[in-house]
């Protein structure tokens, strides 16, 4: 299951982000954050690997 950073809004798809287990990301400022374009290429990275299978992970910058 992909569960998005805590601040999850619009913006620039920049392929930059990080993929983690049961925790948060945290940005350098301390944020968790993830534009919605990201988040969607994680989610179809995800569903095309299937590298996460029945695990809770996240993804975030």
């Amino acid at each position: 299951m992909l569960s998005p950073s805590a601040h999850l809004e619009p913006g620039a798809r920049t392929g930059q982000f990080r993929l983690g287990g049961d925790q948060l990301l945290l940005d350098a400022q301390g944020e968790s954050r993830i534009s919605v374009e990201d988040f969607a290429v994680a989610m179809l990275n995800e569903a095309e690997n299937a590298r996460h299978s029945r695990q809770r992970f996240t993804a975030g910058y």
